[in-house]
């Protein structure tokens, strides 16, 4: 699908706000969400999709609904179960699936735009955090389609010892609050200049960002996350946020 390009406004706002963060600060940041934000898929659930087809972990009958269930009663409790059933995995075996994961989906209908933007921050010198309510191992499958490295990935984890992950929760959670929580703990406490997402799941980070923040979407009217997308849409036509459609 070819998705539409940043009006000649946004990215006017992207590089004169760029250019006046750089005079003010040495080491600026940007913090994006990952699913439905930097590509038109779910790589979390494309990735628990994967490992339910291959039979890699142990799970209940019926996962996806186990999942559904769990989700719909604390979504918190059931994205860090998707890093516990990987307990007892060493943490390079899970790394290597999150890669098979995303070699199967091929290929990814990633935002070019967004790509473009990460690249134009990079060139400058800003330092890009993905801040994902799936797992971190998950979303790391895909950082490198977006230039990106590992340390970038910002997820739900669980605690790795000698290698082989735990189901001990590591860090918070990293859905609404929790993902501004977490990138202030990686960061030392700085905000970002910039956020972009595009869920209400996501609009504590965009209410974060000290000086732009950007409201995307792509969902079809159909499509499960269509009204969290316009909800946070019309959040971003109200405060006069960037706010763009890619369909």
């Amino acid at each position: 699908m070819k998705y539409k390009d940043y009006s000649s406004d946004i990215w006017a706002a992207i590089n004169n706000t760029l250019d006046q963060v750089l005079k003010e600060q040495e080491n600026p940041v940007a913090a994006f969400d990952a699913d439905g934000t930097l590509w038109d898929i779910d790589l979390g659930e494309t990735f628990f999709h994967h490992q339910i087809d291959n039979k890699l972990v142990a799970l209940p009958a019926d996962p996806w609904n186990h999942y559904e269930n769990m989700k719909a009663e604390d979504p918190r409790k059931a994205y860090l179960w998707l890093a516990q059933i990987c307990q007892g995995k060493s943490l390079a075996e899970v790394q290597q699936w999150a890669k098979d994961a995303v070699k199967a989906a091929a290929p990814i209908p990633v935002f070019s735009e967004q790509r473009k933007l990460i690249q134009l921050l990079q060139s400058k010198g800003v330092k890009i955090y993905v801040i994902t309510a799936s797992i971190k191992w998950a979303v790391e499958g895909g950082a490198s389609l977006m230039g990106l490295e590992y340390d970038n990935i910002i997820g739900v984890e669980t605690e790795v010892q000698n290698d082989l992950i735990t189901d001990q929760q590591k860090g918070v959670i990293t859905y609404r609050q929790g993902k501004v929580e977490a990138l202030l703990a990686k960061t030392g406490g700085q905000l970002p200049f910039l956020a972009s997402g595009n869920t209400m799941g996501d609009f504590n980070l965009l209410e974060s960002a000290t000086h732009l923040r950007l409201a995307v979407s792509a969902a079809s009217r159909d499509d499960k996350i269509f009204k969290t997308e316009a909800e946070l849409a019309q959040n971003a036509v109200d405060k006069g946020w960037l706010n763009h459609r890619f369909i």
